[in-house]
């Protein structure tokens, strides 16, 4: 395995979890309408932790490991570590989760549950009752001791219509049930009736599996901060850093850039949160979305016990140069050769860091997309903006070919 990752990144999975737990990112091949179903996506997410596991075994989808990831990671003087265990299907996927628990022994870290015909709940890294009670946005209060928290009610779904006649634009709506989300999905952000209607329309459409609606003030944000805190029992508690966290008028994830400046109050109450859940049984990283708004109130609208985007972005600070880091993920809107040919250019100019490359071209099925996600560095944040810009009209067939 490749030392450079152990000696450099601020901190690792292995460091967390020890010996004796494998790591899976992918959510489970069972459908959920809050997650992205989209196959290739939940496949590129696999190889997202890739360099912060260190010495863990870890699950990849074998397009997440091709020559092309090779290629970059050699630009940076980085190779594919050995503690990878590739997969292709959902097959193959869940025979090897049950290889690495029941006949290795492992421990399985999951970063979304998956049923118990996959495997058994025992063999969690983390306790399963306790990782879908920790992620369920309905128990927010629980975790925040009543604390940060906008107004919000929580009802049963036949209650929705009703509960909906008290309350004002503008507020948001979102699941409250055990069902993982990500990515803004699950969330309705309603600052009309137009907005309300559609998303009306999204809940009547999952009712079938989801029971429980949140209603929540929109809070008017000042700023949006993404507080990270990692825990093991050799370690204690650890602040990993913040970033702000970007989002799109839907409330959609758009990125994240680095801060190096963060309250001391906001990151006492994420210090809080994450000491609840750690007095509970919690153990490894976890990221908590904290408002701010113009009178410097804190509000935690969404915790996440598990490793999110800006995880590798703060674990591999040291490894950056100095300067903007800003995280973020590309779809290819172009042939995946251009694509791929585009983000080599600018990992080899030296301010692009490779993070993960599903690479499409794998597929033998032609029109499958490839996907990156890095981390711009190594400049000022307009000189690294300027960049993406240009990245992004170089990929950008519609604006080449006119």
């Amino acid at each position: 395995m490749n030392n450079k990752i152990n000696m450099s990144a601020l901190l690792t999975l292995s460091n967390l979890h020890g010996t004796g737990v494998a790591y899976t990112s992918r959510p489970s091949y069972d459908s959920n309408p809050w997650l992205s179903n989209e196959e290739h996506q939940s496949n590129y997410l696999t190889g997202r932790e890739i360099l912060i596991a260190d010495q863990l075994p870890m699950l990849v989808h074998q397009a997440s490991v091709t020559d092309k990831l090779t290629s970059l990671f050699e630009l940076v003087g980085l190779e594919i570590p050995d503690n990878i265990f590739t997969f292709d299907d959902k097959y193959s996927y869940e025979c090897l989760i049950q290889q690495l628990a029941y006949k290795d022994g492992n421990k399985i870290l999951f970063q979304y549950p998956h049923s118990e015909d996959v495997l058994s709940n025992r063999h969690y890294g983390v306790d399963k009752d306790l990782f879908i009670a920790l992620n369920n946005k309905s128990r927010l209060a629980e975790w925040t001791n009543n604390k940060y928290l906008p107004d919000r009610e929580v009802i049963n779904i036949e209650d929705f219509s009703s509960a909906m006649s008290k309350w004002s634009f503008p507020f948001v709506l979102k699941i409250g049930d055990d069902l993982p989300t990500s990515g803004g999905n699950g969330v309705m952000i309603c600052d009309n009736n137009n907005d309300l209607e559609l998303a009306k329309m999204k809940i009547s459409n999952d009712q079938n599996v989801s029971k429980t609606i949140i209603i929540e003030r929109k809070i008017e944000v000042r700023m949006n901060y993404s507080v990270q805190y990692a825990y093991s029992k050799s370690k204690g508690l650890i602040f990993l850093g913040a970033t702000e966290q970007l989002t799109d008028t839907a409330g959609h994830y758009q990125g994240n850039h680095k801060l190096e400046h963060i309250p001391q109050a906001v990151v006492q109450a994420g210090k809080e949160i994450m000491q609840t859940a750690v007095d509970k049984g919690y153990l490894g990283v976890a990221g908590f979305d904290l408002l701010v708004d113009k009178n410097e109130n804190i509000y935690a609208i969404d915790l996440n016990f598990r490793q999110n985007a800006s995880t590798s972005l703060l674990m591999l600070a040291p490894m950056l140069k100095s300067g903007h880091h800003k995280f973020f993920t590309y779809i290819s809107p172009c042939d995946n050769k251009l694509f791929f040919n585009t983000i080599f250019k600018y990992v080899q100019k030296g301010i692009l860091f490779p993070i993960a490359y599903y690479d499409g071209d794998w597929h033998s099925d032609d029109g499958i997309k490839s996907r990156f996600c890095g981390i711009w560095h190594g400049g000022s944040k307009d000189y690294l903006e300027k960049s993406e810009i240009q990245f992004l009209k170089e990929i950008d067939t519609s604006l080449i070919n006119n």
